[in-house]
């Protein structure tokens, strides 16, 4: 999978060899668990990313030892997993995920693969972040959103940085806030495709 997907740092692609993608998909799904595309988590509408983009957000959050990760829409856990492998040791994971089903599941999983000290899943919405821990030193939004909010840019550090897929439902752009002392910095990165928001707070149509 790792060499499937292209140049990958080392320390991403040291971690995506020891976090087993498949323990995170229904049982039915795990022959297809290490081929590069998104699959889906079960009836409701959440999926796993595809591995390309699992290891571009983590290459652009720039994460190392020691950090505190926030992840919003952090599903079947994977992403936290694999972020919870690169800020070791020191580091600290926290998962927020609308559905308190898979947030449960997910809790259940990273606890028996050994991360129960680095990453911890809360059933939440993740329209609001999670103050209760702010601030972070980085923000990993992993489902579109049309904007960045305010709530997600309070909780974070100075200096930290915030990924988010940024556009409406049918394609977005990653999209990264680089917070500096001189002030914040944006930048674009490719077309994505993430599954909306499912939010208490979202505008219902």
């Amino acid at each position: 999978m790792v060499r499937a997907i292209g140049p990958v740092g080392p320390a991403v692609a040291a971690a995506m060899r020891r976090v087993p993608r498949h323990r995170f998909l229904p049982a039915a799904l795990a022959s297809e668990a290490y081929d590069d595309t998104p699959l889906p988590l079960g009836p409701a509408r959440s999926t796993i990313s595809a591995p390309h983009m699992v290891a571009l957000m983590l290459e652009w959050a720039e994460l190392t030892a020691g950090l505190r990760v926030l992840e919003l829409g952090s599903g079947s856990g994977y992403l936290a997993a694999l972020a919870g492998e690169l800020v070791r040791p020191g580091g600290r994971v926290i998962g927020v995920e609308i559905d308190r089903d898979l947030a449960g599941n997910s809790q259940d999983l990273l606890n028996q693969l050994g991360y129960r000290d680095s990453v911890e899943i809360h059933a939440a919405d993740g329209r609001a972040g999670w103050p209760v821990d702010a601030p972070y030193d980085r923000i990993l939004v992993s489902f579109a959103t049309p904007e960045i909010f305010p709530e997600w840019t309070q909780q974070l550090a100075t200096p930290g940085i915030l990924l988010a897929p940024v556009g409406p439902a049918s394609a977005q752009v990653l999209r990264r806030l680089r917070r500096r002392r001189e002030g914040d910095q944006l930048q674009d990165g490719p077309a994505c495709i993430f599954v909306g928001l499912a939010s208490a707070k979202a505008p219902h149509k």
